[in-house]
C-alpha cells in the first residue's frame, strides 16, 4: 500500500499542473495508422475536453489527433498553425483532414495558406479542410466584441457558477458514456481558472482580428462545413452561401437540424458519419 501512494500523489500533482499550468500543445492519437487521420483543432476552449462522445463514433473508422492549446497570449492563428503542424510530424502524423471547430478555423485556414506557399514537398499534408461550427472572417464582429467584453469582466466566481451548470447539464445527457463524464469534469476544472479565462480572452481578440477570405478565395482543396441549425455563435447561413461563391475547393455541407453550435458533442454520430463519408467521398 505505501508503495502505491506515492504513485497516487504524483498523478494527482501532474494532473493539477496539467490544468493550472500554462503548458505546452499536447496531442492525443486514438486509432491505427492506417485509417484516414482527421486532426481536430477544438473551439475557443481549446482542449479535448468536449471530444469523448465524437471520440467513441469514430472508434475503429478514423484515426483521431486530439490537440489542446497552451494558454498563450502572445500566438497568433500562424503561430498555432506551425506549433501544431511541428507537433504532428514529431509524432509521426504527416498527412490528414483538419477538422477546424469554431475558433480554430483561424488555424484551419492558416494550415489550407501553408499548404499553398510550401507547394508538393512540405512536412505535413493537408488532405482537405472541414469547418464545424466554423467561418471566414466572423460574419457577426459586434457579437465578438460583445463576447470579449464579457469575457474579459466576468468574475470567476459566476464563472464557476455558469461552468458547473453547463457541466451538470451535460452530465445528465451523457450520463451513460463514463469517458465523457470524466473530461465533463475536467473541462468545468479548465474553464475555471484566471490564466484559462485569459486565454480564452485573448482569442477573442484573435477572432475580431482574422479576415481568411484572401485564403480561402484561393483554396482547391476540399473544403466542407459542418454545423448544427440552432448556431447563434456562428450564423451557417452568412457562411455557406459565401463559401459557395468564393471558395474554389467548396464541395459541400451539412446542417445538421437537432444540433447546436457544438455540434460534435450535440450530435456526434451523426456528425462522425457525415465527415467519414466527406473522407471516403473525396478519396475516390
Amino acid at each position: 500500500m505505501r508503495d502505491s501512494e506515492p504513485r497516487a500523489e504524483a498523478a494527482s500533482e501532474d494532473r493539477a499542473s496539467r490544468i493550472t499550468g500554462n503548458e505546452l500543445l499536447q496531442l492525443r492519437i486514438h486509432g491505427s495508422p492506417s485509417l484516414p487521420t482527421l486532426v481536430h483543432l477544438p473551439g475557443l476552449h481549446g482542449d479535448w475536453t468536449l471530444l469523448g462522445p465524437l471520440r467513441t463514433a469514430l472508434a475503429g473508422h478514423a484515426r483521431l489527433v486530439e490537440t489542446a492549446y497552451p494558454r498563450r497570449l502572445d500566438w497568433g492563428p500562424g503561430d498555432y498553425a506551425a506549433a501544431i503542424e511541428s507537433s504532428l510530424i514529431e509524432h509521426g502524423v504527416t498527412s490528414g483532414w483538419i477538422l477546424g471547430e469554431s475558433f480554430s478555423s483561424l488555424v484551419a485556414w492558416q494550415f489550407m495558406a501553408r499548404q499553398q506557399a510550401s507547394g508538393p514537398a512540405k512536412s505535413f499534408n493537408a488532405t482537405g479542410l472541414i469547418l464545424v461550427g466554423g467561418f471566414i472572417r466572423h460574419p457577426w464582429p459586434w457579437g465578438v466584441q460583445f463576447a470579449h467584453v464579457v469575457s474579459r469582466n466576468v468574475s470567476l466566481r459566476l464563472l464557476r457558477h455558469l461552468c458547473g451548470f453547463y457541466g451538470r447539464a451535460a452530465r445528465r445527457r451523457y450520463c451513460d458514456c463514463p469517458e465523457a463524464l470524466a473530461e465533463l469534469d475536467e473541462f468545468v476544472e479548465r474553464r475555471t481558472i484566471e490564466s484559462d479565462r485569459q486565454a480564452i480572452t485573448g482569442r477573442y481578440r484573435l477572432i475580431a482580428r482574422d479576415d481568411s477570405r484572401s485564403i480561402a478565395c484561393a483554396t482547391r482543396l476540399p473544403v466542407y462545413q459542418l454545423s448544427g441549425a440552432w448556431d447563434p455563435i456562428v450564423p451557417w447561413w452568412h457562411v455557406r452561401p459565401w463559401l459557395r461563391r468564393n471558395c474554389p475547393g467548396y464541395r459541400g455541407s451539412r446542417i445538421v437540424w437537432s444540433g447546436g453550435h457544438n455540434i460534435l458533442l450535440s450530435a456526434p454520430r451523426e456528425s462522425a458519419k457525415q465527415i467519414m463519408d466527406w473522407v471516403e467521398e473525396s478519396a475516390k
